[in-house]
């Protein structure tokens, strides 16, 4: 597999609102949107980009806004490119607890597919372990980083168990990981028997929540920065998923009638590969 190097470009910074800053993807696969959020005493750091080196590089960004204040990071979930570059912020790191037990659980596993990948991404990770979380907490945490409260708040199962968004209320701002994206298809980790914990059906309602929460500001996991409409397209896209996939269960090719639809009616989106492991998850979905 022939990847591009997923390098995060931390030049190519943006302040989407007031002390809110957003490192974009580029759209380049494998790198994610990353924020930094700054307070009076403090900074937060959501997500590190793959590996180490692009983490220090996030790093020392976030430490030329700190100027000496303290800085936390916290990862939207556990997926390599969003978590495993966390050992760079030494005795910082935040997580919720299942998002916790998915790095103690998968991690290694996620580790050894994406060195698969070979080529810059295999490097990128050549040096690195799976990140161990220096907090965990139960519930939902708000963190005072001085004059403004961070809200970090577990979702529950969707795209992983230990998905996380990650709310500046003051500003009206929500980095959401890769519960949305703009400009592709869902990401569906569904790996049946490695990996089966992403639920679609747990999705759509994480999303309908997010909607309903109306911020002004969504920063997705990938793609274009936006506003509630990313939330509303992911959410309509998850229900046409889970609608066509159900209406063509007993078919003998429902994956590839469901991407002939879906890809006529979004023929700009890319990742069209994660079409079929939605469907396999939604065929899967049990309501036990």
């Amino acid at each position: 597999m022939n990847l591009p190097d997923p390098v995060v470009q931390v030049s190519s910074a943006v302040e989407v609102a007031p002390d809110v800053v957003v490192i974009p993807n580029g759209h380049v696969g494998l790198v994610p949107n990353i924020g930094v959020i700054g307070g009076t005493d403090a900074v937060l750091v959501v997500d590190t980009g793959l590996g180490a080196a692009n983490a220090s590089e996030v790093l020392a960004f976030a430490s030329e806004i700190a100027r000496g204040r303290r800085i936390h990071l916290t990862t939207t979930h556990f997926h390599p490119e969003h978590a495993f570059g966390a050992a760079v912020f030494v005795g910082s790191y935040l997580v919720n607890r299942a998002q916790a037990l998915d790095l103690a659980r998968k991690g290694a596993g996620y580790l050894e597919m994406f060195r698969g990948f070979g080529g810059a991404v295999a490097d990128r990770l050549a040096d690195v372990s799976v990140p161990v979380p220096d907090e965990v907490f139960d519930g939902v945490r708000t963190l005072d980083l001085g004059g403004r409260s961070v809200v970090l708040r577990p979702t529950g199962r969707g795209h992983t168990l230990g998905d996380q968004v990650v709310e500046v209320p003051d500003a009206g701002v929500l980095f959401t990981g890769d519960l949305a994206e703009t400009g592709q298809f869902a990401i569906f980790p569904w790996f049946p028997p490695h990996d089966t914990d992403v639920s679609g059906v747990g999705w759509i309602e994480v999303m309908d929540r997010l909607v309903a929460s109306a911020p002004r500001i969504v920063v997705p996991g990938h793609g274009t920065v936006g506003g509630p409409e990313v939330l509303a397209g992911m959410r309509d896209y998850l229900r046409e998923l889970r609608d066509e996939t159900w209406r063509r269960r007993d078919s003998a090719d429902v994956a590839a009638e469901v991407r002939a639809v879906l890809v006529e009616r979004y023929p700009e989106w890319t990742g069209q590969e994660w079409i079929e492991r939605g469907v396999g998850c939604f065929c899967n979905f049990s309501a036990d």
